[in-house]
């Protein structure tokens, strides 16, 4: 095969995936990985490894993939990473350790990401599992929050020999990655939950159903349960809306709400305690990963779905992956377009979304060109339910109950961002709940620097 080229991955067919809720990249096979890994030049100064947040050594694992060494290669990556499986399939990498790849320069990168999910996914088939503490201290840890923040920060205080207790609000451990991310791009009992009891294996407890700022507080973690320090990864949970008329009507929804009903409550089965309704034409509002995973969702249930965007595709935040699957699947994009007002028929329930027509001016704050409207250029987009995908900040139960433990203008923790350490002492944080919502990578890396900021503070550093 063309060296240049990556070795293809299988999927599902369009037309069929958009119709199931099956995982839509059907990864490599044993021969395929080696035949990718072979690709790599395993670079001396590796720019890879400078591109990715938890700093796994990349060229390492693929050189024992190429050599056939599977379990060896997860080793490599377990020891950096507690999430391979999930970051293997949801990580930006074209951004980050793909985007720095030399072999990308004259042909395709490599496929580090799919390399880094088979690897991983080869250890779960083979029962292999993480190394834990060769020795423990006495020392007690707890973490709020049981997502990619949380399990990252708890997996490498273990590894470390802490006594670490997760307390995660819902009713089941795994954040963003069991309610936020749909199943045709993470599966929950495959990925998840073995990634889950991956982190518990190494000692790590989790604690569900537990609020921290009401059924009890980090005070009382502190001074009461005996916890010597917190690390605070409880994400960014509170959605966000536009402030335009018509946004309280029957039919309109939070990505935030949809997606935790869909994927936590399994809601879009007719027979769930809570079965959420399926429109007939659907109106996503954003441009991100949130909103190609609602828009994608609502496909599934059998609504026709529009996304509405204000910039133009080249502004989309989401993945350029995510784009290309939405848009293979039937996804409608209108793009350069702006809703003003949510319509409604006499019965509260959603009828439509004006809607004005933009164009990109100069570029703002960000570096995007600044849309500006098009006057006169108004028109109605039939629909019967809208999906608000504007992002999400943190909820201030923790902050509001905790003594001396401050927050910017957005509501975020401040923390320091090479340690996690906040303004309270013993208490570090990472994550959506300081940087508001981003990335899942991103989260394990701020969980990593917790772990390390905990550790140099416990061990007196």
């Amino acid at each position: 095969m063309d060296g240049l080229k990556k070795v293809p991955v299988r999927e599902q067919e369009p037309a069929v995936r958009a119709g199931n809720f099956e995982e839509v990249c059907l990864g490599y096979n044993r021969e395929e990985a080696m035949e990718e890994a072979a690709r790599c030049i395993n670079c001396k100064n590796a720019q890879c490894i400078k591109g990715c947040p938890v700093a796994i050594d990349i060229p390492g694992f693929i050189a024992q993939i190429k050599e056939g060494n599977m379990e060896e290669a997860y080793r490599i990556i377990s020891r950096s990473s507690a999430l391979p499986a999930v970051c293997g399939r949801v990580c930006p990498q074209e951004s980050q350790c793909e985007g720095k790849c030399i072999r990308g320069i004259k042909g395709d990168p490599i496929s580090i990401g799919k390399l880094e999910r088979f690897a991983a996914d080869w250890a779960g088939e083979n029962g292999i599992r993480p190394e834990g503490a060769t020795e423990k201290k006495n020392k007690k840890v707890a973490v709020i929050g049981s997502g990619p923040a949380g399990l990252t920060c708890a997996g490498d205080l273990a590894r470390m020999g802490y006594d670490v207790t997760i307390f995660e609000a819902l009713h089941e451990a795994g954040g963003v990655l069991v309610y936020g991310i749909p199943e045709f791009r993470l599966p929950k009992e495959k990925v998840v939950r073995r990634e889950i009891e991956n982190v518990m294996a190494l000692g790590v407890k989790i604690e569900t159903d537990v609020v921290i700022g009401k059924s009890t507080t980090i005070d009382e973690l502190m001074t009461e349960e005996g916890f010597d320090a917190v690390f605070i990864g409880s994400g960014a949970g509170l959605p966000k809306f536009m402030g335009i008329p018509g946004e309280q009507a029957n039919g309109v929804f939070s990505a935030n709400e949809y997606l935790t009903r869909s994927n936590l409550m399994k809601a879009f089965d007719e027979n769930a305690r809570t079965p959420i309704m399926h429109g007939r034409k659907v109106a996503v509002v954003g441009g991100g990963n949130v909103a190609m995973d609602a828009a994608r969702t609502a496909l599934r249930l059998g609504s026709e779905v529009h996304i509405v965007y204000r910039r133009s595709e080249e502004e989309l935040p989401a993945r350029v992956e995510e784009v290309h699957h939405a848009r293979e699947e039937g996804i409608i994009f209108d793009l350069l377009t702006n809703p003003v007002e949510i319509l409604s028929d006499e019965n509260g329930w959603v009828s439509g979304i004006r809607c004005i027509r933009m164009q990109l001016g100069e570029p703002d704050e960000s570096g995007r060109r600044r849309p500006v409207v098009i006057p006169g250029s108004e028109f109605i987009i039939d629909v019967d339910m809208v999906i608000m995908s504007l992002g999400t900040s943190p909820n201030p139960l923790i902050s509001s109950t905790t003594e001396g433990l401050e927050v910017n203008k957005w509501k975020c923790i401040i923390a320091d961002e090479e340690h996690g350490r906040t303004t309270k002492e013993g208490v570090y944080a990472g994550g959506d709940a300081v940087t508001g919502a981003a990335t899942v990578i991103l989260a394990m890396g701020a969980g990593k620097a917790g772990a390390k900021g905990i550790d140099e503070y416990l061990s007196g550093k």
